[in-house]
C-alpha cells in the first residue's frame, strides 16, 4: 500500500492497522469519527476518508495523553483513562453472586484443612470439607445467609484484584517500554484482554467474561505479549516467523491462530509456549559468567537469539522490541554458566539510554503470575558491581538495597534462621513499601509470609524493649481498648474494623500501631505544624527545599480558596486507605468524606498540604497519597485536592482530581485530620 498520499495529516497508517478495520470496522465508529473532526478543528487539515488513515488518526488521539512530555499532565491522562475504564469494566458489586462468596468460604476450609481448592471435585473431600465448614457456620452452606461484612469484605478483594490487574495492562502498554510496538497492536491487546476471563489449563484457553464474572483479567506476562505483536507484525509486513516448534502439530496450531488473528488463543498459546521454556531455577546459585552488551544499533537478532529458549519474560525477547530498544539505549545482560560451562543463561538485563547515559531499566528473571523481572537471591550482588561502573549507577544502587535486604531474609529462611524484629518490620513493609526492581511486587515477600506465623509476628513488631508485647494488649473491637497505661494488658496495638468513636479511644489510650487488617490496613498518624505563614512565604519554603511543585498547584495555592492560619498549631492527622473506611458500592470523594466524618475524622484546611510536603522529607520511593480538603477549582475548573508523592528525583507536590464524577480506587490514601475534642 502506498502510504505518502497520507503524510500530510501525519497519520502514517501502520500495516497492522488493517487488522483493527477486519475486526471491528473500527473506522466507521462515532470514536474515529469525533477523532477526524477534532484533528481537522486543531490543524485545519482533513485527515483522509481511508479507513487505515481514520484509524491511525484516532490511535494517535491516545498518544497525545500517553507521550505528554509533562509527566504530570501525562500521568494524569492515564489516571482519567483508569478510572474510565474501571467504571466500565471491572465488575460491580451487586453482581457478585452469593454463590461464588460460598465456594469461596469451601475453598478456603479445603485450605485449612489441608487440602487443595481443585480436590473440592472429589465427593468425598468434599463431604468432608462442607461438614467441617456447616458446623463452623450452623447453618446448611445452601441456606447460609451471608453476613454484610463477610460480602463487603470479598467483594473488596475481588474489585482490587480486578482493578490492579486491569491496571497492570495499562501502565505497561502506555509505558516506554511498550511504545515500541504498534499503537494498532496495543489496542487490539487491551479490547480483546477485557473480554478474556480465567485460564482453563485443561483446554489451555481462556474463558469468556461477562459482566459477572469475578476472575480477574489475564495475566500479563511480557515476553509472551511481545512474541505475539512480533509475529502479527512480521505477517503484515510478509516476514517469516522467527518462533521455531519442534512438533509439527504446533507449528500447524500455531499457523492456524495466526491467520485467525484470535488474540485470547494466540496470546493462551504463546504463553505455554513461553512456561515450556528454560527456567534454570536449579542453577540460580552459578553466578559465574560474564556481561555483554549489545549497543545501540546491533542487530537485533544477535539480542534474540541469545534469549532464545529462556523464560525471562523480558520483552526484549521479541524482535520487534529489541529492534525498537536498540534504536536509543545498549542492552547490557548478565550471562552464567550453563552445565556445560558456557555463558548462556541470561540472569540480568540493564538498560543503558545511549544519549545521556542514564539507566532506565534494571531487571531479574523471577517471576509469577503478579509480578515479573525480580533479581533473584544470587545475582544481585553482580547487578550491584555492574551498577558502580555505570553513570547514573549509584541512583539504581540506592533502589537495590530493598533487594539485598530482601534476599538475606530469603537465605535466612532457608537456612531455618530465626528473624528478630528489624527482619519482620521491613518484612511485613511496616515503615516503607519494600522497593523492587521488576513490576509488581517481589515474589519473595509473599513466598516468605506464607512460612511465617503471623499472630507471632505481630507480637513481637508490637513489642517494646527488646520483648514481645502479650496477645491482650492487640485490641480487636472497640470494648476491648484498655485505656490504662498501668494496666500489663494496657492497648498497645489495635487491629480491626473502624467504628464511630475510635479514633476518640484509641488517641485517649495513646495507641501508636492501627490497622484495620495486618499488614496491608496500616492506618499512619503525623503531627503537622500548620499556620504562622502566609501564604507566600509557603511557596518560597517549597522552592527552596527543592519540592517540584506542579503547576495546577501553584495556581491552586494562588486562588482565594487557599488560606493559611496567622498562628502556628500542631494538626493530629491520620492517614488511612479507602478500602479500610468499611465502604460498599461507588468510592466517590463525597462519600470517602462522609465516611470519615462518621470515624470521628474531620476535612484538613488546605495549607496541610504544603505543610505535611515540607515535613515530611524522607517520603519512601513512589509513595503517594492525597489530602482529604475541601476541592479548590484550577484553572481547568477541575475540583482538586493535594497530591502528595516522591520519585527517584525529587519530593513532589501536585494536585488531583477530586470531583463528583470521581471514584476511587481501595488502595487509594487519604489524610485527615483528628476531631478535637
Amino acid at each position: 500500500m502506498v502510504l505518502s498520499k497520507y503524510m500530510e495529516t501525519g497519520a502514517i497508517p501502520e500495516p497492522t492497522a488493517q487488522l483493527l478495520k477486519q475486526k471491528y470496522d473500527l473506522h466507521k465508529t462515532s470514536e474515529v469519527e469525533v477523532a477526524s473532526q477534532r484533528t481537522q478543528n486543531k490543524t485545519g487539515d482533513r485527515v483522509p476518508q481511508h479507513p487505515l488513515a481514520r484509524i491511525q488518526n484516532y490511535l494517535d488521539r491516545f498518544r497525545d495523553i500517553t507521550d505528554r512530555e509533562d509527566p504530570e499532565a501525562r500521568e494524569l491522562g492515564i489516571d482519567a483513562i483508569k478510572r474510565l475504564l474501571h467504571g466500565k469494566y471491572v465488575i460491580k458489586s451487586e453482581k457478585i453472586s452469593d454463590e461464588y462468596i460460598k465456594n469461596t468460604l469451601l475453598g478456603n476450609e479445603a485450605e485449612l484443612l489441608g487440602y487443595e481448592r481443585g480436590q473440592l471435585q472429589d465427593e468425598g473431600v468434599r463431604t468432608l470439607v462442607l461438614g467441617s465448614l456447616q458446623e463452623k457456620i450452623h447453618s446448611p452452606l445452601a441456606t447460609y445467609t451471608i453476613p454484610d461484612e463477610l460480602r463487603k469484605e470479598l467483594t473488596t478483594m475481588v474489585i482490587a484484584d480486578q482493578t490492579s490487574r486491569m491496571d497492570q495492562w495499562i501502565d505497561y502498554l502506555t509505558s516506554d517500554e511498550a511504545r515500541h510496538s504498534p499503537s494498532s497492536l496495543r489496542y487490539w491487546a487491551f479490547v480483546e484482554m477485557l473480554k478474556m476471563g480465567d485460564y482453563d489449563p485443561v483446554r489451555a484457553e481462556y474463558n469468556k467474561r461477562t459482566e459477572s464474572t469475578v476472575a480477574s483479567f489475564p495475566e500479563l506476562d511480557q515476553q509472551a505479549l511481545s512474541l505475539v505483536f512480533d509475529e502479527v507484525t512480521k505477517k503484515y509486513n510478509g516476514v517469516s516467523s522467527a518462533i521455531v516448534f519442534e512438533e509439527v502439530e504446533k507449528r500447524e496450531k500455531f499457523r492456524e491462530l495466526l491467520q485467525n488473528e484470535n488474540f485470547s488463543a494466540l496470546y493462551a498459546f504463546i504463553q505455554e509456549h513461553v512456561r515450556s521454556l528454560k527456567l534454570p531455577t536449579e542453577r540460580l546459585v552459578v553466578t559465574d559468567g560474564g556481561w555483554e552488551t549489545f549497543p545501540v544499533g546491533s542487530d537485533p537478532k544477535a539480542l534474540t537469539e541469545r534469549l532464545s529458549g529462556f523464560q525471562t519474560k523480558w520483552c526484549i525477547a521479541g524482535e520487534g522490541y529489541a529492534q525498537g530498544y536498540l534504536q536509543h539505549s545498549d542492552i547490557i545482560i548478565y550471562f552464567s554458566k550453563d552445565a556445560d560451562n558456557k555463558n548462556t543463561i541470561p540472569r540480568a538485563c540493564i538498560v543503558r539510554n545511549k544519549q545521556d547515559g542514564t539507566i532506565s531499566e534494571v531487571r531479574g528473571i523471577i517471576s509469577n503470575a503478579d509480578a515479573k523481572q525480580h533479581l533473584d537471591d544470587y545475582i544481585a550482588p553482580m547487578v550491584e558491581d555492574k551498577l558502580q561502573t555505570l553513570k547514573g549507577g549509584n541512583e539504581w544502587l540506592g533502589r537495590l538495597k530493598d533487594t539485598k535486604t530482601l534476599a538475606k531474609l530469603h537465605i535466612k529462611s532457608l537456612q531455618d534462621q530465626p528473624f528478630n524484629r528489624e527482619d519482620l518490620i521491613f518484612l511485613y513493609q511496616i515503615d516503607h513499601r519494600i522497593w523492587s526492581s521488576g513490576y509488581g511486587q517481589d515474589p519473595r515477600i509473599e513466598e516468605l509470609r506464607l512460612k511465617r506465623n503471623l499472630e507471632a509476628d505481630m507480637l513481637v513488631i508490637f513489642g517494646t524493649d527488646g520483648k514481645p508485647c502479650n496477645p491482650r494488649q492487640i485490641a480487636r473491637s472497640l470494648s476491648d481498648i484498655v485505656s490504662d497505661p498501668s494496666d500489663p494488658n494496657h492497648t498497645v496495638a489495635y487491629v480491626g474494623s473502624l467504628v464511630s468513636g475510635i479514633f476518640d479511644r484509641l488517641v485517649q489510650a495513646g495507641v501508636e500501631h492501627i490497622y484495620t487488617s495486618f499488614p496491608e490496613g496500616n492506618i499512619r498518624t503525623k503531627s503537622i505544624e500548620i499556620g504562622g505563614k502566609a501564604k507566600d512565604q509557603l511557596q518560597a519554603e517549597l522552592v527552596r527545599t527543592g519540592v517540584n511543585i506542579s503547576s495546577s498547584a501553584q495556581y491552586v495555592m494562588s486562588t482565594s480558596d487557599f488560606t493559611t492560619l496567622p498562628e502556628a498549631q500542631m494538626l493530629n492527622t491520620v492517614r488511612v486507605k479507602v478500602s479500610s473506611l468499611g465502604l460498599y458500592g461507588p468510592l466517590t470523594t463525597d462519600r470517602i468524606y462522609e465516611r470519615a466524618q462518621e470515624l470521628g475524622l474531620e476535612l484538613c484546611p488546605a495549607e496541610t498540604g504544603p505543610n505535611y510536603r515540607l515535613q515530611y522529607a524522607d517520603q519512601p520511593l513512589d509513595e503517594y497519597f492525597v489530602i482529604g480538603m475541601k476541592q479548590i477549582t484550577d484553572y481547568n475548573d477541575y475540583s482538586n485536592i493535594f497530591f502528595l508523592t516522591r520519585n527517584a528525583n525529587c519530593l513532589k507536590l501536585s494536585v488531583y482530581p477530586a470531583g463528583q464524577d470521581i471514584e476511587w480506587d481501595p488502595w487509594n490514601e487519604f489524610v485527615f485530620s483528628l476531631r478535637k475534642p
